[in-house]
């Protein structure tokens, strides 16, 4: 039996080739853009879950109120992972890990800049980064002592052992390595290419017990049989336990499993995060999948003229209602098994451009047993659930009628066929205007004012001789022409490191918990990056001596404060009198979707971490930096030139909405396509089912274009009402989206009535051909046989 019905499965597919490649292709598509969509859903969801005591490890975070709004953040003092472990007896132990440093690496005449992280000494025993050489026990204890990663100790070191050899880190300091870590997983939080211990910090100068200074992340594990809830209560209050001043701040602990999804907090609340995107692709890659097995339902269930005589003489002769369900679930099974083959190929093509688009090394490991029966388990889903209501339909047909031929006649206006192409074009529409909305945000926020002039302006970190030659290096720069002005900042313009609730000015309210952006300049700093000055003056040591400690105010600074007159007004920071001198136009100094937050400029008592350099727009760039270049190596010989335009570095903020754009984009566009294909193949088969309709009322008369519009519009009455039902869903959804941004788009008119467009065209493009084709065909061979 089953071989019978393998061979009609067979000859069926052969004899009807059109309809079994659309089928074939429109499956396929599916399957595959699911299988990409799963296959990202699954490295999100695996982020830091490799970790083998991943059940017991915390991140310690902060939460406090600012404007009146409970925020929370996960950088906290130095001083807290040592408390803990010694105070706290539910803890076994706690490790730090400073920001990303990037060190310059000398090793013979190789000279690199590296990332890496300074962490304590048992880092490693708290997380499951496995070493290829050396003990986690021991690897950090020393504070000369290195573990590199695998790719990083082959590019030093070549094939050569690497265990004990000595690198030097920023001309002054060698380091023995004493471990080699296997290359980290891109699945990770984590981004290092070299771990140093933090007893090195602490010979830097920059450790610190100081509780209100939160810079660092700190890392918990707690002891087996421990509870969150057995800790919370002690934690929340462990700043004003240890610390005498009046900090307000409590803090808690959150698990690693919620760490890549979940971190996101409004009010002190958790609301979501990454998570939110996962689950909408989640429902992208499902509604794909069943568009595509809609169009084998419509496919199926249209031909069913076809299969009819077969299906009844089957019941003449004894066949049972589940034995022609199983046949026909037996077809779209293997119909779906050609597919998901396809899928595969189209898949393992497409991985290398779809994980460029998503910023992911992805992969499928065919080797894994457990992803074969996986992706069984996903073809038998995928053809029963496309093969169920036409096996049902097609089972379900009266003998006596069939093999009359009066068992097709249907003048419903609404069939389960129309309902499905309705279902279709629905969910393309919403994800059209999604892209559409999601474009024009991003545009919005690019079109928004940032308060400084990017063109020509690039930055360099302040690094090893540059500091001492600094005011050499700017001389040179501006005499040779290369640059029309410089400065010395804290950050660069494009990023936010520091930032502060804790200074003081003249009628400041008791409960007042501003947080100000905090950055620093010595000078110039208005001409070099164009900074709009709406009162007073940028700083100018040459003319004002005391402008070392005077200070820059934003608009929204001012209004914090309360200040009518804020130039000459006191200031106070980190225990020093700081006088305004000037008032600058708001810009923006982190996301351009948010607005700014109140900044204060402090000047050149500050801490300085960056150069700004305005190259001369009257020379060619290349020129410049080729000067630049050659004055940095004169005045800092042990460092490459690596600077960086601070228009890329501004464009790299949009990146993360590109790619949510993009991805949109790209999936309303498969789901156009394969809800296309699916009405391609109905148009075909209207056209083949109406022809001698088409052949009379050519003879009566009928034009081309009549017959055409004819055919054409009931398709097209579809798309409208697919319109209909996909707008408000659209909106809401999409309005719901824009909340996340406080600067946002509003949700325009033209966007609906362009999808509109754009979906009706496409309709009438996909149906057009089979339509023309049949009203342009000689009526005499349609009527002959009459």
């Amino acid at each position: 039996m089953f071989s019978n019905y393998l061979k009609i499965a067979v000859r069926n597919l052969l004899k009807n080739k059109g309809f079994s490649f659309i089928n074939i292709l429109g499956l396929s598509v599916g399957m595959a853009s699911a299988i990409l969509i799963l296959l990202w859903i699954n490295h999100e969801m695996s982020y830091d879950q490799f970790h083998e005591k991943k059940d017991r490890i915390y991140e310690a975070w902060n939460k406090d109120t600012f404007s009146g709004k409970l925020q929370c953040w996960n950088t906290t003092p130095k001083i807290f992972a040592r408390t803990v472990e010694r105070d706290f007896p539910e803890v076994e132990m706690a490790t730090r890990v400073n920001w990303p440093s990037n060190f310059l690496f000398t090793i013979g005449e190789k000279k690199l800049t590296v990332s890496g992280n300074i962490v304590d000494s048992n880092f490693l025993n708290m997380f499951s980064f496995p070493l290829v050489k050396g003990d986690p026990n021991t690897v950090l204890k020393d504070m000369y002592s290195i573990v590199l990663t695998e790719k990083l100790a082959k590019s030093f070191f070549g094939e050569e052992d690497p265990m004990g050899k000595v690198v030097r880190i920023d001309s002054k300091d060698n380091f023995t390595v004493t471990g080699i870590v296997k290359d980290l997983p891109n699945n990770t939080r984590f981004k290092f290419e070299y771990l140093l211990p933090w007893a090195y910090l602490r010979k830097l100068g920059e450790d610190d017990a100081n509780w209100g200074n939160n810079s660092t992340r700190n890392y918990v594990l707690l002891k087996k049989n421990t509870t969150l809830a057995s800790i919370a209560p002690k934690l929340k209050k462990i700043k004003r336990k240890y610390d005498n001043s009046e900090l307000t701040n409590e803090m808690f602990l959150y698990p690693i499993s919620r760490w890549r999804l979940y971190s996101s907090f409004t009010n002190g609340v958790e609301d979501g995060g990454l998570i939110d995107f996962v689950k909408m692709f989640g429902v992208i890659a499902a509604f794909i999948l069943l568009i595509a097995c809609i169009n084998f339902m419509n496919l199926s269930t249209a031909r069913s003229e076809k299969r009819a005589k077969e299906v009844g003489i089957r019941k003449v002769v004894g066949a049972n209602k589940g034995s022609l369900i199983g046949q026909f679930l037996g077809e779209s099974i293997l119909i779906s098994l050609i597919a998901g083959l396809f899928a595969l190929l189209i898949v393992q093509i497409s991985l290398p451009a779809f994980g460029v688009l998503t910023d992911k090394k992805l992969s499928i490991d065919y080797g894994n047993i457990n992803l074969w029966l996986i992706f069984i388990g996903f073809v038998l889903f995928t053809g029963v659930l496309a093969g169920s209501y036409p096996a049902f339909y097609l089972s379900a047909f009266k003998p006596v009628k069939v093999l009359k031929g009066t068992f097709l006649k249907s003048d419903k206006v609404v069939t389960p066929r129309k309902v499905l192409v309705v279902l279709q074009f629905t969910f393309a529409i919403i994800l059209i205007i999604c892209t559409a909305i999601v474009k024009e945000q991003i545009q919005h926020a690019r079109n928004r004012d940032l308060g400084y002039d990017k063109k020509n302006l690039i930055f360099h970190f302040l690094t090893d001789d540059l500091t001492k030659n600094y005011p050499l290096a700017k001389n040179e720069l501006l005499s040779s022409g290369a640059a029309t002005s410089v400065s010395r900042t804290s950050a660069p313009i494009t990023q936010g490191w520091s930032d502060t609730w804790g200074i003081e000015w003249v009628g400041k309210a008791p409960d007042d918990k501003t947080d100000f952006d905090r950055f620093a300049a010595d000078e110039d700093l208005g001409t070099t990056v164009g900074l709009q000055f709406v009162k007073g003056r940028d700083f100018n040591l040459k003319q004002y001596l005391t402008d070392s400690t005077a200070m820059i105010l934003n608009e929204s600074s001012v209004k914090a404060m309360g200040f009518k007159d804020p130039i000459g007004q006191i200031v106070k920071d980190n225990g020093r009198d700081w006088h305004v001198v000037g008032v600058v136009k708001d810009f923006i100094l982190q996301s351009p979707y948010h607005p700014t937050k109140p900044m204060i400029i402090e000047g050149a008592k500050g801490w300085f971490n960056v150069i700004h350099i305005k190259l001369n727009n009257k020379n060619a760039t290349a020129d410049n930096l080729k000067k630049a270049e050659l004055i940095f190596k004169k005045y800092n010989p042990n460092y490459p030139f690596e600077y960086k335009f601070i228009d890329d570095d501004y464009a790299a903020k949009f990146k993360s909405e590109q790619r949510t754009g993009t991805l949109a984009g790209l999936f309303a566009g498969l789901t156009i396509f394969i809800s296309c294909l699916g009405l391609f193949g109905l148009a075909a088969y209207m056209a083949e089912s109406r022809i001698k309709e088409i052949g009379v009322r050519k003879v009566l008369g009928a034009s081309v274009t009549g017959i055409a519009t004819l055919l054409s519009k009931d398709f097209i009455g579809l798309v409208i009402i697919s319109f209909v039902l996909a707008s408000p869903v659209a909106w809401w959804f999409m309005h719901n989206w824009l909340q996340n941004y406080p600067y946002r788009v509003n949700i325009e008119w033209w966007i609906f009535a362009f999808a509109a467009l754009l979906s009706i065209l496409i309709a009438m493009i996909t149906v057009s051909y089979h339509a023309i084709k049949a009203a342009s065909a000689n009526p005499v061979k349609s009527l002959r046989t009459e």
